[in-house]
């Protein structure tokens, strides 16, 4: 009820009732868990008037609670939420005296998994996991961050074996050149896909820089490219993409 103004994305009770289902709690119960009901509620109020002409769509959208989520316009305009959930927006631009109400059809929830949990619960990342430990990085990536990870998969590992003509123990024994090349994709901000600087040198934690074209193509030092295949899987503390080669510093 404040001076505002504040935009607010507003389950409906269909979504309330989808949501006690999806925690597998009641009504009551949520409602007494203020905590919980607090983090979600604030996490669908932004600290401004933002009507729907005016969605940057795509990029990140930070709540009055922290964390973030994007719009994207895909067959109307479709939420995703910390955890890599879904709404749609049913309703947009109501008036109120304090600012704008848009309706949406899921609850959204802030991210409840840092980027290694992410990983860790992933399959296809199974070797990226393995070598974030024998590299002594899990605390890193546990921080605060935000953290862009352009995370090979598997396939990817398994590739760069052959090519370096190493096994996967060589690899992960070699802590140095694990954590060169490790730190070598990740960058020190989070950037989602609709916010990559096309053809601009980025700047990585290890140091040297890569390129990305529009066509979502990573150049790294040694002139070898790498296909981002996924993008803008969300964590708690930054963002995932996926790239189907593991990128090499010079």
């Amino acid at each position: 009820q404040g001076a505002g103004p504040f935009t607010v994305f507003a389950p409906t009770n269909a979504a309330f009732a989808a949501l006690l289902t999806e925690l597998g709690v009641t009504k009551d119960a949520l409602l007494a868990n203020k905590p919980l009901l607090t983090a979600v509620l604030t996490y669908h109020v932004l600290g401004s008037k933002v009507m729907r002409a005016d969605v940057p769509l795509g990029r990140a959208i930070t709540p009055v609670s922290g964390g973030f989520f994007k719009i994207e316009s895909n067959n109307g305009l479709k939420i995703t939420d910390g955890r890599n959930r879904v709404s749609t927006i049913t309703s947009t631009d109501i008036q109120a005296s304090n600012g704008v109400v848009h309706l949406v059809d899921k609850v959204l929830l802030p991210a409840d998994k840092d980027i290694v949990a992410t990983a860790s619960a992933l399959p296809d990342f199974s070797i990226l996991v393995e070598a974030v430990v024998a590299a002594g990085l899990v605390s890193t990536l546990q921080g605060a961050g935000p953290f862009t990870v352009f995370a090979p998969t598997n396939a990817a590992f398994a590739a760069l074996l052959t090519e370096l003509g190493v096994t996967k123990d060589a690899l992960l024994a070699n802590k140095t050149l694990l954590t060169q090349v490790l730190t070598y994709h990740v960058v020190p901000a989070r950037v989602l896909k609709a916010e990559v600087p096309v053809n601009t040198a980025i700047t990585t934690v290890q140091g040297q820089t890569f390129t990305i074209n529009s066509s979502l193509v990573i150049t790294d030092q040694n002139m070898r490219t790498s296909n981002i295949v996924a993008t803008d899987v969300f964590t708690s503390n930054g963002v995932i993409h996926v790239v189907d080669k593991v990128i090499l510093p010079k």
